[in-house]
């Protein structure tokens, strides 16, 4: 197969058609998706493909034949008939209303002098009244109804969020705006708006209520990102040279409640590109709002692996209830990975899309606890060190000093297991940065150990508790490690053949550090 351009910021439909890019073909779903309905929103997290969605949707009511010829719609569109299209993005910053307006009024010019468009009479003042208006003359100049796409539509709100009045002021803004588009809805033929976020139909789209969330919609759960087949077909030639598995481990794994899972575009494009496995998306975004949410809200990443929320908790965004799982989600940071029933309700497991997000995340989580002290990572590095010589007492000093270092940034919430999850949650977070293979609160028939460390020749379990003063240390750690015997902890890695440690640790609820570490080996009856 002959290698073509990569499409790296490449969101022009015509652009990629019309020149020697790789292009993977949605229109399969975009025919589905405009035979079923009118009123479409679909959330996706950044640089998964949406705009260039919007581009081709555009293409195709235009009626640009050339463009789709050898794609899958191409022998099922009526190419006799075209539609004007109004196409809005919001991707400059928006700190008051007035820069809203602005914009808007700015993108309104261009489309109106593009369709040759002259108005009898006063132009409308306020951006919701002049696109009331120019639905209404482009139907009536055309004799087709119009085809409405807004890029970015929740970015007004997302740019200050650290202001919740101000993100109040541009919600309702927003709210009156999009209200304007069911008002006139006997000039529109086809409406499709997308973003990150899913703010509810009753903060934002109260006015345009008619709108068909397929965000979470298994039937066009693809229709943004790339799937194995993709990779395996359309990008082949770019293939040679890398490691198949690698590819998956690093970048496969997003879901929607489809049946394959995704690859976000930009990912795939950048390791084609320079055929090294980074985070080319993560290093893309500015995760500060999400730390300082999971911070603000007492939420370890640790407590977010296999979480397990209703379906409706991961819908749910708006200025004043924002969850850490809803932002996580949305945001590309956590995706679906398994789905369940119980009773009437939908139940998701949420977890790391892959390894380019879970290493990435943890990684900046805790250099944002630390105040990017990178210094931490060589400090990390000498713990698994010293566990795989078996030098606990020389662990547990280098351990205290350690959390020493980094600052107690969690509100206190007064419950004894949170605390107990923070130092965990940090030790956890810890071993991921440096690639150990960690595995989270493994469940065992009669029990769970907060974390387990594989080395691949040895194996470590951990259990942390709370201590009220140094005296109870010693009667603490030795309560745990007869926990960790009777209930079995150890049970499920026997056929491993390694070595393994119960690894009891007493934290100081007064000192908020390590009181002590005791380990002891597991011995096979």
């Amino acid at each position: 197969m002959t290698r073509r351009t990569l499409p790296i910021g490449i969101q022009d439909f015509q652009t990629i058609r019309s020149e020697d890019f790789y292009y993977v073909d949605k229109t399969r779903l975009i025919r589905k998706l405009v035979d079923s309905g009118r009123f479409f929103f679909l959330s996706r997290p950044r640089r998964f493909g949406k705009s260039l969605l919007l581009n081709t949707f555009k293409a195709l009511f235009e009626g640009q034949e050339k463009l789709f010829e050898g794609l899958d719609i191409h022998g099922h569109w009526d190419w006799s008939v075209t539609h004007p299209v109004v196409r809005l993005s919001f991707g400059k910053n928006y700190n008051r209303p007035e820069d809203i307006e602005s914009n808007l009024k700015n993108q309104f010019n261009l489309i109106e002098h593009a369709a040759g468009l002259k108005f009898a009479g006063v132009v409308p003042n306020s951006a919701p009244e002049r696109l009331q208006s120019l639905l209404y003359h482009l139907h009536d100049q055309t004799g087709q109804r119009v085809a409405v796409l807004v890029d970015e539509y929740d970015k007004p709100i997302l740019d200050v969020l650290r202001n919740p009045e101000q993100a109040k002021a541009n919600r309702e803004y927003l709210r009156g705006f999009y209200g304007m588009i069911k008002d006139s809805a006997e000039h529109i033929r086809f409406v499709f708006v997308t973003g990150v976020s899913m703010f509810s139909k009753v903060s934002l789209f109260s006015g345009l209520n008619n709108l068909e969330d397929i965000s979470l919609d298994p039937r066009f759960a693809t229709l943004c990102g790339y799937t194995d087949i993709d990779l395996d077909t359309v990008f082949a030639p770019e293939l040679e040279g890398l490691d198949r598995n690698m590819i998956r481990t690093w970048y496969n794994g997003y879901n929607w409640r489809g049946t394959q899972r995704l690859y976000n575009p930009f990912d795939v494009l950048l390791l084609f590109q320079k055929r090294e496995f980074n985070a080319h998306w993560f290093e893309t975004g500015s995760p500060g709002f999400l730390f300082e949410t999971l911070t603000k809200d007492s939420v370890h990443p640790l407590e977010l692996e296999g979480c397990v929320v209703d379906k409706s908790l991961v819908a749910k965004f708006d200025i004043n209830d924002i969850c850490a799982e809803a932002l996580m989600f949305q945001t590309g940071y956590l995706t679906i990975t398994k789905e369940m029933r119980r009773g009437h309700r939908t139940i998701f497991q949420l977890d790391y899309p892959n390894l380019e997000v879970k290493l990435s995340l943890n990684d900046e989580f805790l250099a944002y606890l630390s105040s990017a002290n990178r210094a931490l990572l060589g400090q990390v590095e000498t713990l698994r060190d010293l566990l795989e010589v078996n030098d606990f007492e020389g662990f547990a000093s280098k351990l205290t000093a350690y959390m020493a270092s980094i600052p107690y940034q969690w509100k206190t919430t007064g419950n004894l297991a949170h605390y107990e999850a923070w130092y965990a949650g940090l030790l956890h977070m810890s071993f991921i940065t440096i690639g150990a293979d960690i595995r989270s609160e493994e469940s065992t028939s009669r029990g769970r150990s907060d974390f387990v460390v594989l080395t691949g020749r040895q194996v470590f379990l951990f259990e942390f508790k709370m201590v009220g003063s140094v005296a109870e240390t010693e009667a603490t750690l030795e309560a745990v490690l007869v926990q960790m015997r009777n209930q079995g902890y150890a049970e499920k890695y026997r056929d491993r053949k390694e070595p393994i440690h119960l690894i009891a640790v007493a934290c100081g609820r007064a000192s908020r550090n390590v009181l002590a570490v005791r380990a002891e080996p597991f011995v096979v009856s």
